[in-house]
């Protein structure tokens, strides 16, 4: 009970049996696991001994137990795809090892290859550095040869005459009085620009008796001239306007010689003065007549033979057009070339010879010998007969219904009002010109209106009487636009117009026309042309054509754009070695001289073409009526035209050939800019390429942030006064290069076709050479004009969306095209491309060129031009007929030649094979 207790308590009994517990456990659990241990670790070792060797008997199919073959184990369903497996693995292991030993030698054999080439690169680059030494001595060389067989002159020094020159010996007789004797060529140096000084009219006497509507023309013009100068001291030329006076003003011949030897600048004899009386009527009187003019030239409508002084005087059209611009709109069309009547003539002889010459004679010398023949009694029976024969229709007339207009002694007199001489003109092929009687009279100003008419309204001008003296008749050769026939000839008058074919009748309808729209239309063409005449006489060339100044935009080139190889690639077209300097300019044009007297006659009567306006600064346009187009800088530089062709022709009348030659981009935009750059980074690496002028044509500048692409030339964003389409062709001084490709934003060319069309141009660079082509076509139901798109063997037209075309014609575009085509082209937003096309075929006579390209013209994806609006055609087929009326005729010609390069490979379609193609 105690030790019960006390092991209860936790006595000391309690505590020894404590510890006995505690031992016994632990023993438990050390021989539990020494068990566990035994049984997991030697257990498995005994069964797999056992496993492995109790079955022994003889038959092998009854082993349960023990190792089998590696044949028996695959014959286990589920292990034969792993047998299979390895084994291909294997297969391949081996085969990439060959390979893999194959590549290696083959690696080593290219290894010595990289070396090969290195070194030939090495050698490549020594025998480059030496052609470049080489090429460097023969240029030092060739400079050097240039510098001794053509030194470079100097300006020469400009002469300045003292204000009191003693002036030239006088000539024996007024009437003796020509360049060489009466005119003062050391106040004209060579370089001195040709400056005019026009006297103020209203500072003199005879100021106050001028026709207020010729005097205010002639001061308007005169102000706007680029050859007029304030500086008196240095003019070469003196300008005073006498005439036209107001009636019934009468000024005596020795007030009005008083007058003139008042002049500040008249130096005793007036020489190198031109005195300027301007008919506005048909009755004008032969103002200075009896007025002793001295040294100074006399530039008039109405002259006697004693008064006339043949290569010094001038003999100038009425001025009809004092304050007006013509209605082209008023113009009849040249076409059809036969109209109603074969000719007409109407008039009255106030006076006949005879009485004249029975008259007192106030003339400086006398008619010597027999009197001249009077032939107008029997002019007047062969027309009368002529009409009578109803042979052709003919309608003659020798009475007026009304009362005659004045007009001098045997001078037929102009009937009706301007009016109606008008509207019987249209009705007539030909308009008679019956010169005066008297051989005395050389000229009258109702001859020089008949003419003006004539020429106005497209009659063809048929003279009779050769001793006339026409407008400008010494740089003129009127026998391209009238017919001459001597009086003694008027019975053979009706055979020879029947004779000319209507080719030759519409050729001088046509020249005619362009005479009468240069040189005699408005105030500005008569004054320009007097001063371009005296100008080609003492051979000064005439000053530059001016160019309009280009606003760059500033804007940020980023990274150097990538080539794209579907527009770098040139496929099977080889195109031969390509110029890959930097962008240089066109060569200086040095002709400035040479063309006022090797080639007169062409560049005054050629309509403006090849031969009519010649390049200066960056043309020489010898327009003589335009004194403006005249100065000296770059020009045509005729390239790689070969042997024969109207390249070669054209460019042989600029100058010469040379061997090399870039071309400059314009590209018109306006705020698409995603669609620009994308189109400048497809002419990265282009070759020949010179510069890329971009015709900023919105109002609202590109973005700040905008990264434009570097692609290897410079990029000139220019920017326009105002939304226009004519700003495509306006010429830009920043181009420099006589080639432009016109191209939109969104064309997309490749660059094998933009270097074909190039060199296509090269050989014909006085026409368009583009890829879009287009054609014009009648419309029969509504007898007008039709724009035609549509895909045809045929063409008329190359749009200006992607066409090269000479630098020449930009100027034309832009200062000689009539206005009212420009204005045209600004109402609709339209028709600019066809406007060009109707210049460049009206000055050349010549079709454009197509040039083929790859179907890829338009840009994929890009927005839509306003090509796209419906009324887009409509529009056009508008132009196309005013732009008719306007010239008059329709100077596009059809043509069926398309240039091919003999390797390149169009792809047709499939409806189009028909079309014949010329290589």
């Amino acid at each position: 009970m105690t030790g019960y207790t006390m092991l209860r308590n936790g006595g000391a009994g309690n505590g020894g049996q404590t510890c006995m517990l505690r031992w016994s456990n632990r023993i438990r659990l050390t021989w539990l696991s020494f068990t566990l241990f035994i049984i997991l670790v030697f257990f498995p070792l005994i069964a797999h001994y056992y496993l492995t060797t109790l079955d022994e008997a003889d038959e092998a199919g009854k082993r349960i137990f023990g190792p089998r073959a590696g044949s028996e184990l695959c014959e286990v369903k589920h292990v034969l795809d792993l047998c299979r497996i390895r084994e291909s693995v294997s297969e391949e292991l081996l085969q990439l090892e060959a390979k893999r030993q194959e590549l290696n030698s083959e690696i080593a054999k290219l290894n010595l290859k990289i070396e090969a080439c290195k070194k030939s690169i090495e050698n490549a680059k020594q025998d480059l550095l030496q052609l470049k030494n080489v090429i460097s001595q023969t240029e030092h060389s060739y400079k050097e040869l240039m510098a001794q067989n053509q030194p470079k002159l100097s300006l020469p020094i400009r002469l300045l005459p003292e204000k009191d020159d003693a002036g030239l010996p006088p000539p024996k007789a007024q009437r003796g009085c020509r360049l060489h004797n009466c005119f003062d060529y050391s106040r004209c140096p060579l370089t001195s620009g040709f400056p005019v000084y026009v006297y103020d009219s209203d500072q003199f006497a005879f100021g106050s008796y001028l026709d207020p509507l010729v005097k205010q023309a002639f001061q308007a013009t005169a102000r706007a001239n680029v050859y007029v100068t304030d500086n008196a001291d240095i003019a070469c030329l003196y300008v005073i306007l006498v005439g036209e006076m107001q009636e019934p003003t009468v000024l005596r011949p020795a007030d009005l010689e008083k007058q003139l030897s008042s002049l500040p600048h008249w130096r005793t004899d007036g020489h190198n003065h031109i005195i300027i009386s301007l008919s506005r009527k048909s009755d004008t009187q032969n103002l200075l007549y009896n007025v002793s003019t001295g040294r100074a030239m006399v530039a008039q409508s109405t002259f006697y033979a004693a008064q006339y002084r043949p290569g010094f005087d001038l003999v100038v059209s009425p001025l009809v057009h004092a304050m007006s611009e013509p209605n082209f709109m008023e113009i009849p069309p040249q076409v059809p070339v036969k109209r109603k009547y074969l000719f007409t003539f109407q008039g009255e002889k106030i006076e006949s010879l005879r009485s004249s010459l029975q008259e007192a004679r106030s003339f400086e010398e006398e008619m010597e010998g027999d009197p001249p023949a009077d032939y107008d009694d029997r002019i007047i029976a062969t027309l009368k007969a002529v009409q009578d024969s109803k042979l052709d229709q003919v309608l003659v007339e020798f009475t007026c219904k009304n009362q005659p207009r004045p007009s001098l002694p045997t001078e037929w007199a102009l009937c009706g009002e301007r009016e109606d001489r008008l509207e019987l003109l249209k009705l007539s092929t030909f308009a008679l010109i019956i010169t005066p009687g008297d051989p005395r009279l050389l000229v009258s100003s109702g001859c020089a209106t008949r003419l003006f008419e004539a020429l106005e309204v497209g009659a063809v001008p048929v003279v009779l009487g050769e001793h006339v003296q026409l407008p400008y008749q010494d740089v003129l050769q009127w026998s391209e636009a009238a017919l001459v026939v001597p009086k003694p000839r008027v019975t053979e008058v009706h055979f020879l117009l029947r004779s000319l074919s209507d080719s030759d009748l519409l050729a001088m309808r046509r020249q005619g026309r362009f005479l009468w729209e240069t040189y005699f239309s408005t105030t500005d063409s008569i004054f320009s042309t007097v001063l371009a005449v005296i100008r080609t006489r003492i051979q000064i060339p005439a000053a530059p054509i001016r160019e309009e100044a280009a606003a760059e935009i500033p804007h940020r080139s980023g990274k150097a754009a990538g080539t794209d190889p579907n527009m770098a690639d040139t496929g099977d077209l080889d195109l031969g070695p390509v110029e890959t300097e930097p962008p240089y300019a066109s060569p200086k044009y040095l002709r400035n001289f040479t063309l006022t007297v090797t080639d007169l006659y062409r560049s005054w009567n050629s309509a403006p073409g090849p031969f009519h306006l010649f390049p200066h600064t960056p043309f020489d346009p010898v327009l003589p009526s335009e004194a403006k187009f005249l100065g000296s800088g770059t020009g045509f530089r005729p390239i790689g035209g070969g042997a024969g062709g109207s390249g070669k022709e054209f460019q042989a009348a600029l100058g010469g050939n040379v061997p090399r030659e870039q071309f400059t981009v314009v590209m018109l935009t306006y705020e698409r800019e995603e669609v620009l750059m994308n189109s400048l980074e497809r002419l990265n690496g282009l070759p020949y390429l010179n510069k890329v002028v971009v015709v900023w044509n919105s109002p609202k500048l590109p973005s700040e942030d905008l990264v434009w692409p570097d692609i290897g030339v410079p990029i000139m964003v220019v920017r326009t006064e105002k939304n226009s389409l004519n700003n495509r062709f306006l010429p830009w001084n920043e181009i420099e290069t006589e080639a432009i490709l016109s191209i939109d934003d969104d064309a997309h060319l490749r660059h094998d076709e933009i270097m074909f069309g190039f060199r296509v141009w090269r050989e014909a660079r006085d026409r368009i050479v583009g890829f879009p082509g287009r054609y014009h076509a009648w419309d029969i139901p509504h007898q007008s004009w039709l724009y035609n798109s549509n895909y045809s063997c045929e063409l008329s037209m190359v749009l200006t969306g992607a066409a090269f075309f000479h630098k020449y014609y930009a100027y034309l575009y832009s200062y000689v095209m009539p206005q009212a085509i420009r204005d045209m082209v600004d109402e609709y937003i339209n028709c600019e491309d066809i406007a060009m096309n109707f210049l460049v075929s009206h000055i050349t006579r010549k079709p454009p060129i197509k040039v083929t390209s790859r179907w890829t013209f338009r840009c994929p994806g890009c927005p839509q031009a306003l090509s796209h609006d419906d009324s887009h055609f409509h529009e056009r087929h508008k132009c196309i007929n005013f732009f008719v009326k306007v010239y008059g005729y329709m100077p596009l010609l059809y043509t069926q030649f398309r240039v091919d390069s003999v390797l390149f490979k169009t792809r047709l379609p499939h409806d189009k094979t028909k079309c014949f193609k010329f290589i």
